[in-house]
């Protein structure tokens, strides 16, 4: 699929908040780490200095530097207009208000265009989308996806989430998923039934609650992992 830019929402997130939103211990930064959909978040960047072997991944790594800085400074103030319009979506805990949270993703993106064109030398930034990954059988310890899988259910369907995380398992030994809830703040219809065929395929499917809460109701993650012994 070609990606156009002028499509995107280049929004992404720190360290501290995919720490907070995967319950990430010091323990899991020193697997081998899959981000997907990461966008221009700065986890990659952060987690590398601190020694973190992370990958990220999204079809947005086509694009230079200049040019997704451009998108994001085209819809930043629409963005942060339509949260000021709809207060009661949000949880003003981790964000204080719209003004912080302006403020957050600005950082968010000068951290991660700091390290973007090195991380893009280095492999650690690799143009791809679910659901196929160029990447070998096993070759993470742990997939993080990031606000993609379950929050655009109603533009993605069932089928796709089924194989977007039969890939995830296939390139990482465990894969956590956030939020469950739509874009419509709803619990996505299809946790239950993709639940049941994890199940049924010998994994193990949890769902735990996060420490994180932005979009009202998303405070939950899914945690896949195979079963061993077998079930």
């Amino acid at each position: 699929m070609v990606v156009k830019l002028q499509q995107v929402v280049p929004f992404g997130r720190s360290l501290d908040e995919y720490v907070r939103m995967f319950n990430l211990s010091s323990d899991d930064l020193q697997r081998t780490v899959l981000g997907i959909a990461d966008g221009p978040a700065s986890f990659n960047a952060e987690a590398t200095q601190k020694g973190s072997p992370v990958t990220s991944v999204d079809p947005l790594y086509h694009f230079t530097g200049s040019e997704i800085r451009r998108r994001f400074d085209a819809v930043v103030d629409d963005i942060i207009q339509q949260v000021r319009e709809t207060p009661n979506d949000w949880v003003w805990t981790y964000h204080s208000s719209p003004d912080t949270l302006r403020e957050s993703r600005i950082q968010t993106i000068e951290r991660f265009l700091e390290d973007y064109d090195q991380g893009l030398r280095e492999g650690r930034y690799c143009v791809g989308e679910l659901p196929h990954l160029s990447f070998a059988d096993s070759q993470f310890d742990l997939a993080l996806c990031s606000h993609f899988l379950f929050l655009y259910s109603a533009h993605l369907d069932y089928a796709f989430h089924r194989n977007a995380v039969f890939e995830l398992l296939r390139v990482s030994r465990e894969v956590r998923i956030f939020p469950l809830t739509t874009l419509m703040l709803e619990r996505s219809l299809y946790i239950d039934d993709l639940r049941v065929e994890m199940e049924q395929r010998n994994y193990v499917v949890s769902i735990v609650k996060s420490n994180y809460e932005f979009q009202k109701g998303g405070h939950e993650m899914m945690v896949i992992q195979p079963c061993n012994p077998p079930c």
